[in-house]
């Protein structure tokens, strides 16, 4: 059985989920799933990325998101149902919500896991991307298992 951290900030696409449980043919499959809510930490460089794919429209409506919701709650379902997703596809599936240090969280679930490898399922986030600074760049340099960074899909 094949053991893939799997990273994701929105919910999966079938698409998507399809991809990664294909990946290594009809080896079984297990995933550990972290999702990082979106906080307000990234808000400018999402803006700046919704703006640079031409979204001008949902960089407004970003910026314009009410603050009373529990901002665990839409990482909560989007994780519920990347989960049940996997699991319907024949893969086993737990996961979490990485919240406060995604990158220590992720590494000591690679170590506990004795994960084969990472797969970081993201939108394109040039900004983060120029400086090195996204996910499967930091993850490359404190794991010791491959990373791969896959463009997540739209529903």
């Amino acid at each position: 059985m094949i053991t893939t951290v799997l990273m994701i900030e929105r919910p999966m696409a079938p698409t998507d989920v399809e991809l990664v449980t294909t990946l290594h043919g009809d080896e079984p499959m297990s995933f550990v799933v972290l999702m990082q809510p979106r906080g307000d930490q990234d808000r400018l460089l999402r803006a700046l990325d919704d703006i640079a794919l031409g979204e001008i429209g949902e960089a407004m409506l970003e910026a314009a998101e009410p603050d009373d919701e529990d901002p665990r709650a839409p990482a909560r379902r989007a994780l519920e149902h990347s989960l049940k997703a996997l699991r319907d596809a024949g893969a086993e599936a737990v996961g979490q919500i990485a919240d406060d240090n995604p990158l220590d969280l992720l590494t000591s679930v690679v170590e506990q896991t004795h994960a084969d490898e990472v797969i970081v399922l993201t939108a394109p986030h040039y900004v983060e991307e120029l400086f090195h600074r996204d996910w499967a760049s930091r993850a490359r340099h404190r794991v010791g298992v491959p990373v791969l960074k896959l463009f997540a899909h739209s529903e």
